[in-house]
């Protein structure tokens, strides 16, 4: 027996209308069925272990902070690259893959480890790592 196309779609059709439905009939029947009870100052404050908050929630942090959490972010990303280029230059070294290329991806990885270094330098000498000032 052959369906209509619209008779293949109803079940998404109804799951579609429950997902829309379910939402706003829990909200409403939370409004009309639950208690409105009086809020005090007290019954609104944050909980934090059972101690009164004190300060602000929020505290505001130094662009120190930042710079050195984006530094760590960058030193931590360029270690990264460093396994991929070892496993293949260990199959480089054992003449699996091309050996005439070994110098040129040995310089290439010195170079990289030159630049790298040299902007940790940077950073070390401008004290960008020093974020507790």
């Amino acid at each position: 027996m052959e369906q209509s196309q619209f008779a293949q779609y109803l079940a998404v059709l109804m799951l579609l209308v429950l997902a829309i439905a379910a939402p706003f009939g829990m909200i409403l029947v939370s409004t009309l069925v639950g208690k409105r009870g009086k809020r005090s100052r007290t019954k609104d404050t944050a909980y934090e272990c059972g101690m009164i908050p004190v300060g602000e929630g929020n505290p505001r942090m130094s662009v120190k902070f930042h710079l050195v959490a984006m530094l760590f972010i960058l030193f931590d990303i360029e270690v990264v690259f460093l396994y991929p280029w070892a496993v293949i230059y260990k199959a480089m070294l054992t003449d699996v893959l091309h050996p005439e290329y070994r110098n040129m991806i040995l310089g290439s990885m010195i170079t990289f480890l030159a630049i790298l270094f040299a902007g940790y330098i940077y950073a070390v000498k401008k004290k960008a790592f020093d974020w507790k000032q």
